[in-house]
């Protein structure tokens, strides 16, 4: 039972690929959006690239 659970949660096309990295992007790019309203200046762009590039660079590796 376990197994097929687990089954639900791997990507195995292209496409949900794609859903899954559009969806962590649209993430990052709303947490990194909060941070510049919340921390105005250079430390929310440097909070908000962080995001950005977290997601980049999990989705390249």
């Amino acid at each position: 039972m376990w197994k097929r659970f687990c089954r639900l949660f791997v990507v195995k096309t292209k496409f949900e690929a794609y859903l899954v990295i559009y969806g962590l992007g649209l993430g990052a790019v709303e947490r990194g959006s909060h941070y510049l309203e919340r921390y105005p200046g250079y430390g929310g762009w440097l909070l908000a690239a962080a995001c950005s590039t977290a997601v980049s660079w999990r989705a390249g590796g």
